[in-house]
């Protein structure tokens, strides 16, 4: 049989680890159920692609100033130009594959910042291409949102109507995408694709050590260290009028529960998700100026499960910051910025412990934190159970994804079993 050709697309490589966890999950996968399948990207960061998970990668504009602002004439008829020659070079790459898959991400939200003419322009590109050259386009379990632009909204919609399959990570996603038009009858829910990734034993760390025996975790009052993920937070697409206010208010509310855990003598780590979280790190361990604050660099999810299995508790901001906490089986509370937040927190049964990260009330946040060690050792039992419920549910996703898109690798199978 003639190996199929895989692509991976999305802004993979470019500083968001979350990203790349869910290209990680996906290339297990491929690796595992198709390895025959050639596999490359066409992503934000194709040098750190192909060096990290060893594939061949394109870039994924043409411009090579797309991210920045332009404000000459010269740099504004590039990047308009880089629009035009963006269209071809999508296409080029979408006609030399079986399937394109786009590996979780919020591909269909505008929850952060987001211009129509940056990724829901070249999301449209994609699929629009894999509709007119029969390439099956793949959206696994993304994130969707509504969204208040309409030229955004109407790229976003169209991406999704072009798609062959399309999955989600909650149910908030599906609801959002059938209220923009988009017919889901036959799409389906499961949870976000890191919580595919190797569990702690498989890094070779016993579980008794950071989550205990089922059933059997110890039940001392919790007075170790404390994971804090921050974030370069604005608001959303949305917000950019009160942008700067938003972000004051968070990082000072941050700030002060940060030095209060610090009064009480609690050693702090703090963790970002994305390269542009560092000036908020910094910012942090400056106003505080402890030796009890400490900052992180992770490189990959599995760098951010470790440092959290060695907290007694997490509090984050980044969606995939939750998602690492929640997963090493760590009480965790969201700094809750979207409904993909507070769903995930539902779905792993700590739906009570958000709080807004619009409007951080450090006193608040710091009663709900207590509150949250109180019941740590139920709260892991807890996550000790919903991941395991995550991990069936993962694998049905990939059985369901392997049908839609490899159906000539189960004939195959088939036919080696009938033999």
């Amino acid at each position: 049989m003639t190996p199929v050709r895989v692509g991976v697309f999305g802004l993979l490589g470019s500083g968001n680890i979350g990203n790349d966890g869910s290209l990680e999950a996906v290339l297990g996968y491929l690796r595992a159920e198709h390895p025959d399948a050639v596999v490359d990207a066409l992503c934000g960061g194709p040098e750190v692609v192909a060096a990290r998970y060893r594939i061949p990668a394109s870039r994924l504009h043409w411009y090579r100033g797309e991210y920045r602002t332009a404000s000459r004439a010269r740099a504004i008829a590039a990047k308009g130009l880089g629009k035009l020659v963006d269209a071809f070079r999508t296409a080029a790459w979408v006609r030399r594959h079986d399937v394109v898959i786009v590996p979780g991400m919020g591909v269909l939200e505008a929850t952060l910042p987001l211009r129509p003419w940056g990724f829901p322009y070249s999301l449209f590109l994609l699929c629009a291409s894999g509709r007119l050259l029969r390439t099956r386009v793949a959206l696994v379990g993304v994130g969707a949102a509504p969204i208040g632009n309409r030229p955004t909204r109407a790229l976003v919609r169209w991406s999704a109507r072009l798609a062959a399959y399309r999955s989600y990570r909650d149910t908030q996603s599906r609801d959002a995408m059938r209220a923009m038009g988009v017919n889901t009858a036959r799409d389906e829910v499961y949870p976000d694709l890191a919580f595919a990734l190797p569990t702690l034993p498989e890094w070779g760390i016993p579980c008794s050590e950071l989550v205990g025996e089922l059933g059997e975790v110890p039940s001392d009052p919790p007075d170790g260290p404390v994971c804090v993920g921050v974030m370069d937070f604005h608001g959303s697409d949305d917000d950019r009028a009160r942008a700067e206010e938003i972000h004051r208010r968070y990082l000072e509310g941050t700030t002060r529960f940060v030095r209060a855990l610090v009064e009480d003598g609690r050693p702090v780590r703090l963790l970002t998700g994305d390269e542009c979280d560092a000036p908020v790190v910094a910012a942090i361990l400056d106003a505080v100026d402890s030796p009890l604050v400490t900052a992180a660099e992770a490189a990959s999810l599995a760098d951010l499960m470790k440092e959290m299995a060695a907290a007694d508790a997490v509090v984050a901001t980044r969606y995939h910051n939750l998602v690492c906490a929640l997963k090493v089986g760590v009480p965790t509370l969201a700094l809750s910025y979207a409904a993909k937040s507070d769903a995930l927190m539902a779905r792993m049964g700590l739906g009570a412990y958000c709080h807004p990260a619009r409007e951080v009330d450090a006193d608040r946040l710091l009663e709900q934190f207590r509150e949250l060690e109180q019941r740590s050792a139920e709260l892991r039992r807890t996550l000790t159970e919903r991941n395991l419920v995550a991990v069936r549910q993962l694998e049905d996703q990939f059985t369901a994804l392997t049908a839609v898109l490899f159906p000539t690798t189960i004939h195959a199978h088939a036919l080696r079993e009938a033999k």
